[in-house]
Parts: C-alpha cells; sequence; structure tokens
C-alpha cells in the first residue's frame, strides 16, 4: 500500500486491523482507536481505490478493516493532510475552537478531506452527514459546524466543482501536492484472495471485527474485495453482488428507478465509513433479528444465491432464517448474490427507530413493498425487525392488505395486525408492549408516507 506518500510492504498476518499498522508499524499516532466499534469516527483514514483515470478516496474505520485490504491502495493518514503548516482546511478548526481535547479533531479533518475529494458541490448539508460518523464529547458540535461552514465557503470561493478536483485542492493549499504525486502510485493489487483453504474470508468486516476480533487478527484472510460492488439488472429481476455495501445501495439508480430514492433509508443505517464497506451479504449472514438491509430485502421478497461445497443453489430470504442466529447455510457457503423481482409501480418505503436518530440499532425497523393498480393493493411485502427471534415477514398482514383500498382504515387493519403478528421480548431497547406499539406506528408511517395520509389516520383512530 501507499501510506500517506511512502510505499509500505509489510510481513504478517493479513486479517490485522490497518489502525495497528497506522499506529504500532508506522508510528502514526494522529489515527486514534477508542471504541474499536466503527462508532467514534477517531480512527477514520481515506483509502484510495483504483478508478477511471483517478483515485477514488472512501473515508473507512480503520479499526475495522484488514490490512489485505489496503493492498494497492492509497491510504491517507491526518498526518498526510499536513501542508507545512496550518492551512485553510485546518484553520477554521482553529479560530473556532473547534478542537478542546483533540482526540477527536484528527477524524473530523480527515472525513471532511475525504467530503471535499468527492462531493458534487459545496452545500453544507451534505458536509454534515459526511461527517455523521465522527463523535466529540467536547464542543458540542456547534463550533465544529462553524469551521465546516468556513471550510467549504472558502473552498466555493478558490474553486469551481468541475474542476479535477484533487489537483484543485493541491493548488488552494488544502492538500499537499505530495498527495497527489503519491495518488498516481495506486493500483489494482494482483493478489488479495488469500493464502490458504483456511483463510477467514472478509468483505467489509463491519460486524467481523467487533464480534469476533481475535478470529481475524493473528491470521490470514481470504479477502472479497468490497470496491467492486455489482448492482445490474438481468431480464426481470434485480441483482446485487454480495459485496455490494450500504453505500453502493444508496447511490444505485438502478435501485432507485425501482424502489424510489435510497438516501433517506441509508441514512438511517449507520455512518459514511460504516456504509462504504458494509456489505449486503455480511448484513445478512450476521442474522440479525434487526439487521436493516436485512428488512429492506425481506419486505422485497429476495431471493439468495449460495455458493459452496454443493455447488450453487439458491434459497429465498424467507427460509433463510432458521431461528435466532442460525441460517440455511453451510459452513462453506458464501452469499455470492441477492435477487429481487421488478414489479412496475412498485411502492416501497423503509422506517426506523432507535434511541438515536440515525447511527444506531433499531429498536423497531420496518419495510413495506406495495403494488397498487385500479385503486387496489394487489401485492404486498412487510417486514419487521425487533420483534421476533428473526428478521420476521408480517405475512398475515401482507393477506390482509390484498384487495383493499390503500386508506386510512386499511392502514389501521394493517398496523393492528401486525402488532399481533409480532412476539417481541422485553429488552435492553424496550419492553414488548412497547416494540408492539413502535410497529404499529411505523405501519401507520408507511401509509403516511407512501400516500400522503395525515388527518385521515387520526380520524380513523378514533
Amino acid at each position: 500500500m501507499v501510506l500517506n506518500t511512502a510505499i509500505v510492504e509489510l510481513d504478517g498476518p493479513t486479517g490485522r486491523p490497518l489502525i495497528d499498522v497506522i499506529r504500532h508499524d508506522a508510528g502514526l499516532k494522529g489515527t486514534k482507536h477508542a471504541c474499536r466499534e466503527g462508532d467514534c469516527g477517531s480512527c477514520v483514514v481515506l483509502v484510495g481505490e483504483p478508478g477511471d483515470g483517478v483515485a477514488r478516496y472512501r473515508p473507512v474505520t480503520s479499526c475495522l478493516m484488514p490490512v489485505a485490504a489496503a493492498a494497492g491502495r492509497h491510504v491517507i493518514t491526518v498526518e498526510g493532510l499536513d501542508t507545512g503548516g496550518i492551512g485553510p482546511l485546518q484553520q477554521p478548526f482553529v479560530d473556532e475552537g473547534a478542537s478542546q481535547c483533540g482526540f477527536c479533531t484528527p477524524g473530523f479533518l480527515v472525513s471532511l478531506a475525504g467530503h471535499l475529494l468527492t462531493c458534487s458541490d459545496w452545500e453544507v448539508a451534505p458536509a454534515f452527514t459526511a461527517l455523521a460518523g465522527n463523535i466529540c464529547r467536547c464542543t458540542g458540535y456547534a463550533s465544529i459546524r462553524r469551521a465546516t461552514e468556513r471550510v467549504l465557503g472558502s473552498v466555493a470561493e478558490r474553486i469551481d466543482p468541475e474542476e479535477p478536483r484533487f489537483a484543485a485542492l493541491v493548488r488552494e493549499g488544502f492538500l499537499p501536492a505530495a498527495l497527489l504525486e503519491a495518488s498516481a502510485l495506486v493500483r489494482s493489487p494482483e493478489a488479495t484472495a488469500g493464502h490458504g483453504a483456511g483463510d477467514r474470508p472478509v468483505a467489509g468486516g463491519t460486524d467481523l471485527y467487533v464480534q469476533r476480533p481475535d478470529d481475524f487478527a493473528h491470521r490470514h484472510v481470504a479477502l472479497v474485495d468490497t470496491s467492486r460492488g455489482d448492482i445490474r439488472l438481468e431480464g426481470d429481476e434485480i441483482v446485487l453482488s454480495g459485496r455490494t455495501t450500504a453505500e453502493d445501495l444508496k447511490r444505485s439508480e438502478i435501485l432507485a428507478a425501482e424502489l424510489g430514492d435510497m438516501v433517506r433509508p441509508m441514512d438511517l443505517m449507520g455512518s459514511l465509513p460504516i456504509r462504504e464497506r458494509a456489505t449486503v451479504a455480511g448484513n445478512l449472514v450476521n442474522a440479525s433479528p434487526i439487521g436493516d438491509m436485512t428488512i429492506i430485502l425481506l419486505a422485497l421478497d429476495a431471493g439468495l444465491e449460495l455458493v459452496g461445497g454443493r455447488g450453487r443453489r439458491r434459497v429465498a430470504l424467507r427460509r433463510f432464517f432458521l431461528g435466532y442466529k442460525t441460517m440455511d447455510l453451510a459452513p462453506d457457503e458464501l452469499v455470492e448474490s441477492i435477487r429481487i423481482r421488478r414489479r412496475p409501480g412498485r411502492l416501497f418505503n423503509f422506517e426506523k427507530v432507535s434511541k438515536r436518530t440515525t447511527l444506531d440499532i433499531a429498536s423497531v425497523n420496518s419495510a413495506v413493498s406495495l403494488v397498487v393498480e385500479n385503486g387496489v393493493i394487489v401485492a404486498a411485502g412487510l417486514s419487521a425487525g425487533g420483534v421476533a427471534p428473526v428478521p420476521l415477514a408480517l405475512v398475515e398482514t401482507e393477506r390482509l392488505l390484498l384487495g383493499r383500498a390503500p386508506d386510512a382504515a386499511t392502514a389501521w387493519a394493517a398496523a393492528r395486525c401486525a402488532a399481533r403478528e409480532a412476539t417481541p421480548i422485553d429488552d435492553v431497547r424496550g419492553s414488548a408492549e412497547y416494540k408492539r406499539l413502535l410497529l404499529r406506528q411505523l405501519v401507520l408511517g408507511h401509509f403516511q408516507r407512501l400516500f400522503g395520509l395525515g388527518a385521515e389516520l387520526v380520524e380513523a383512530a378514533s
């Protein structure tokens, strides 16, 4: 890999977290570690991957990324942003007092630099979204927001968004020239597929490195390249490769054409550095009863294509989960792809309630897919998470919806039926009664968002 401006060659376990190589092998202490779960953003680095003539940079949490995933890539840490002094990227943070203890500051600067490299305009709101994965415990964020606005204002005065971005940021002193030279060294690695049959396959690692870090940190891994996620059309199906990331789903024009704007649903699922590596297949095989991508795919009645010792086989997602954290998946099988049947006129929505509005595990989540013809519902998919031992397809409620008009009476009937279907338990995310109430409200929320129902729902409740 290229680490800032130097080519680095490493021996040792390829499953080792990238943060340990940065801090301990390279001695670059600006990249911090705190949570080791990808939640705090203190370990964020930029990873440049081969693109169409220019490297594409993504912010990632280096505590959850195997060093093998950096092979042939350009890794930029906060030290790599040094232009020889406090430059126009850093100065607003100084002027606004946006660094107190300073522990979080490197992550904010790296994430903001990544946003400047990839954004399509200089609007403030997307920049705040890009920084959502960085947590500060000192400043209250107001000073950080002001500093970010000042950086964007400064960039807007000097750089046209249509210019070659990296070169323009170097010209105006936001990034050092040596980084641009180093970016030319980025190449596709010839071999990152692992070292032997016993190597653990890893794609994003955003669950594995949290739940079982010792299983990977001291051994080789068989790397699945998440920079090559694929979403394509095959006949009447949309096909997602298993290594497709959450951010790929957000950006996909194919999915947007079928399901509508995916920005809001995907922004609820995690920070940008997590979405850039968290894969669809990983979310499925984690088998969490509240996996966000799983709940979406369940409502869409997706099918899985599995590959392993038994060859290639297909299984419906609705038959994939056999019990809590158990699946119809052999130890040597991988989820190669996910298939979604296209439905003309499909209406889709995803809702989620968590203790934090964003970047949190759901207390209850739900997705719906409806097709309405001649004023009645002719096809329905409805799912919920956090209300059963497995991701739950609400089949009784789906049957209830068929042949009915999408009005307030139907919404309330569906909401009450879904609450009866659920079998939640009391846990740290709420009581069983609370979760049934949440599910009822989320089903009503689907109808409110898809059909504009508001006052009608209130009247129908009385």
